[in-house]
């Protein structure tokens, strides 16, 4: 059979999306939804995608827009001492009352309205208007998070790419909460970089017998963290809440949410995997779900 040079090129086309989105898809349960993209750092091609802009609720990746929003504000002078101990931890232990303390204070939903404009997001959005304190109820692609890791490395002034991506690169085994967030990249991956996880839905912390053996955040003091201000932005703005019988969103705010975000490889590579798995996942299911996709798609785009 002969081929005509046009149709060789649309069939290695199709070829090539076909080989970029199945491997991970096809791999992930039935009962599991994902979306995940997997950006070569240096030359912005996109090395393997599927549902890239499905919308997920962010759970704690929006911390990295708060992080990025309040740095920014700076305009480049220091970082109070009192700050940098709700920041290094928000970053680093993914720390619930640091993020609540900085969403009130950065207006809310208008953190992310900025965030969204300088970046250049397509499909990021406030949580519900009914709720706008629930900080991990804001709408995010895989698309648009491989897109804050690319400004972070390529567009934030230096003083804010310098404690971003220290910080990410802190990455500690145990959460704020006690959950251990080593699932996904910094278990898959020889060289994980600057990362950032994401959950929600599993409770507030693990089941007796079950806690991590280090969750303290070691950069926030006593003193900090009994502020009136902490105490008063954990009311006004919670992870997460029951949702209101008015609350519109199109982001499903039931099923389990697990994402491993980050770089490895030197900074070179960007993955992003979001996943929602059924409500009666365990947490232990549902880290190695996450962790043998993020190996598939690590290996896969090598």
């Amino acid at each position: 059979m002969n081929f005509t040079k046009k149709a060789v090129a649309g069939l290695a086309t199709a070829t090539a999306a076909v080989l970029l989105a199945a491997p991970p898809v096809h791999a992930a349960p039935s009962d599991v939804t994902t979306g995940y993209v997997v950006v070569d750092a240096d030359s912005g091609e996109t090395k393997a995608k599927a549902n890239e802009h499905q919308k997920f609720r962010s759970a704690s990746l929006v911390k990295l827009l708060i992080a990025i929003d309040y740095l920014e504000n700076l305009d480049g002078e220091a970082i109070p001492d009192e700050d940098r101990a709700l920041l290094e931890p928000m970053l680093r232990s993914s720390n619930d009352d640091a993020a609540s303390v900085f969403w009130v204070r950065g207006g809310q939903q208008e953190i992310i309205e900025r965030m969204v404009s300088k970046i250049g997001l397509t499909d990021t959005a406030p949580p519900p208007a009914e709720q706008p304190g629930v900080w991990g109820y804001t709408a995010v692609s895989a698309a648009d998070v491989a897109k804050v890791y690319q400004y972070i490395l390529d567009d934030a002034a230096p003083e804010v790419r310098k404690f971003m991506l220290t910080n990410l690169r802190a990455h500690t085994q145990c959460a704020g909460d006690g959950f251990d967030q080593s699932f996904g990249i910094p278990s898959a991956v020889e060289e994980p970089g600057a990362v950032k996880q994401g959950w929600s839905g599993f409770g507030e912390g693990p089941e007796p017998g079950e806690e991590c053996e280090d969750s303290s955040d070691p950069a926030m003091t006593a003193r900090v963290m009994a502020s009136p201000e902490v105490q008063e932005a954990r009311r006004i703005a919670p992870a997460e809440a029951p949702l209101t019988a008015r609350a519109a969103t199109d982001i499903d705010l039931k099923r389990r949410a697990m994402h491993t975000t980050g770089t490895v490889d030197d900074d070179d590579k960007i993955i992003v995997l979001l996943t929602l798995e059924p409500e009666e996942t365990s947490w232990e299911q549902a880290a190695k779900t996450t962790t043998a996709l993020t190996k598939l798609l690590d290996r896969t785009t090598n």
